[in-house]
This record gives C-alpha cells, sequence and structure tokens, in this order.
C-alpha cells in the first residue's frame, strides 16, 4: 500500500525549481538559502567523485579534447552541481557537470568551482536525467536507461516520467521498448551506428542481431531497414509452413507489454479473425510472484 501511495506523487520537490538553479551560473546567498545550496567555492578535484547512476555513460574524447583545451586556457567557466557525499565526510558527488569535470581533470586543475546543494538520492538521479536530455546531451538507450532507472528505483509511472520531462507518454514508451534489443545492437545505438528508426524495425525479432548488422554495412535508410525485416522472416518461411508476419502494432504491443512487466510477451493474433493468444514467460518463480501480484493490483 505504501508503494502505491508513493506512485502518486509528483516527480521529486519540483524540477522546474532544481533545474533553475542548474541553468544558473552563479547563486546568490539569499537564493542559496531559500533553494537548499549550501554555498559556492572551489574544491579539489580529487575531492570530488562521479555519480554512480549518472545516465550518461559514453563521452566522446573528442569533445572532451577541446573542451578540456578551453578549460586549460580559460578555466571552468561554469560551476559544476556537487553533493555532499554520502559515503565519504569530506567529499562530493556530481549531481551535473561531470563532462566539466573529466575535461578538468584532463586540463590537470587541481581545483574546480561547485555549486553545493542537499538532495537525496531521487533528486540526484531526476536533475541529472534532465539535464542531459534537455541539453541533448544522452544518446537513446541512455535516455531509457535513465526512465526505467525513475520508474524502478522510486515507482514513478510512465504517466509521471512524461508529465515531468514534457514529453509525450508514447514517447516514453517508444525509447523503453529499444531495452528489449539484444545488448549488442542497444551498444549500435550507444554508438551512433544505428538509429531509433532503424532500431525500431527489429524490436522483438529473433534475428535482430544479424539484422542490424545488415542495416550498418549496407547503409539502409528507415524504410530499406522495414523491408529487410520483412524479407528477413519471408526467407525463413519454408514451402509446407506459412508463417504469417507479425504486423508493427503488434510487435510495438509485445515490446511495450515486455518493456511495463519485464517479462518476455508474445501475441499471436488470428489473421482476419478478432481471437488471439497473449504468452507472458517467465525465468523463474519470483517473477511469476511478480506477474500475481500485477495482475491481483488491477482487479
Amino acid at each position: 500500500m505504501a508503494k502505491k501511495s508513493k506512485q502518486k506523487q509528483g516527480l521529486g520537490r519540483g524540477l522546474s525549481a532544481l533545474m533553475a538553479d542548474i541553468e544558473t551560473p552563479a547563486v546568490s546567498t539569499t537564493s542559496a538559502r531559500r533553494e537548499g545550496a549550501i554555498g559556492d567555492r572551489k574544491i579539489p578535484i580529487e575531492k570530488i567523485t562521479a555519480n554512480p547512476d549518472q545516465p550518461r555513460r559514453d563521452f566522446d574524447q573528442d569533445d572532451l579534447d577541446d573542451l578540456s583545451a578551453s578549460i586549460a586556457s580559460r578555466g571552468v567557466i561554469q560551476p559544476i552541481i556537487v553533493r555532499p557525499s554520502p559515503l565519504n565526510e569530506g567529499e562530493f558527488q556530481i549531481v551535473a557537470g561531470e563532462r566539466r569535470w573529466r575535461a578538468a581533470q584532463q586540463a590537470q586543475l587541481h581545483e574546480v568551482p561547485v555549486v553545493i546543494r542537499e538532495m537525496n538520492d531521487q533528486e540526484l538521479l531526476e536533475v541529472a536525467i534532465i539535464e542531459n536530455v534537455q541539453r541533448a546531451d544522452l544518446n537513446a538507450v541512455e535516455e531509457a536507461l535513465g526512465y526505467r532507472a525513475l520508474m524502478d528505483s522510486f515507482g514513478h509511472t510512465q504517466e509521471q516520467v512524461s508529465s515531468a520531462l514534457g514529453k509525450s507518454r508514447s514517447y516514453i514508451a517508444n525509447i523503453l521498448r529499444l531495452l528489449n534489443l539484444p545488448a549488442e545492437v542497444q551498444g549500435f545505438v550507444r554508438a551512433g551506428h544505428l538509429s531509433v528508426g532503424h532500431a525500431r524495425t527489429v524490436i522483438g525479432h529473433e534475428d535482430a542481431l544479424a539484422l542490424a548488422r545488415i542495416m550498418i554495412q549496407k547503409n539502409l535508410s528507415v524504410r530499406e531497414a522495414e523491408k529487410l525485416v520483412k524479407q528477413g522472416l519471408a526467407t525463413k518461411t519454408s514451402p509446407k509452413t506459412v508463417r504469417h508476419e507479425k504486423d508493427a502494432d503488434t510487435r510495438a504491443i509485445e515490446s511495450d507489454l515486455s518493456a511495463q512487466l519485464r517479462m518476455k510477451v508474445s501475441i499471436d493474433h488470428k489473421v482476419g479473425g478478432e481471437a488471439g493468444k497473449v504468452t507472458i514467460s517467465y525465468d523463474d518463480l519470483e517473477q511469476l510472484d511478480q506477474l500475481c501480484s500485477i495482475l491481483s493490483s488491477n482487479r
């Protein structure tokens, strides 16, 4: 019951207020006290650690080199947002600005300007996600992992996440479907070898990895990729076995349900009819218990 109550609450203590502070390079003493900031100052760079739940995992080395050269010449212009470390007294954890922190280390700076804020784990994750999303710093898979972390760690629904981030619920659902892709295909998306449009065509497909590799090798457009997926299914159909291809809507529903339940879902719809079958596969008894709880709570 406590968890359900938590789900009805909004995200954090006001993401717009939190982000307003991050977008402002300087914080006055009065506003800092009002919003919860401890103050801004310079601290040794070795006293700062990265946020282990930072949704952004990939940092382009060329971009870091450029930023490092700029910092070596002009210093860190915008302070790094940190909070007191929950693990080690006297140390700090990055809330926003990990790229600047990495570049500053590369430039061999001994200290960096920071704004210190009091934040709990939920606010830290929310701000880290929204800061990166607003600045287009996350690739689609990192973005999906961030949304999934918000939902799993704090019980937020897709509706709450979409409302807080100003994105449609369908956008959140579609991004989350990427997490159903094989890890190597997700890697293609993270590296920029495969677009989200291409990746969506192979979600739930048994030959997703092979098809994704062909798309990259042949530099196919999204429309050509869709044709490839259909041909891939067709070539596996023997003369004696007629296998009907699932349409895009059916595969999308399968992916959506799989993302929601965290279990494999298969929909077999009779062509030309109204009836069909939904199959949910679980890996262990714990997942079965979770499924039973979900079904019971919706009665």
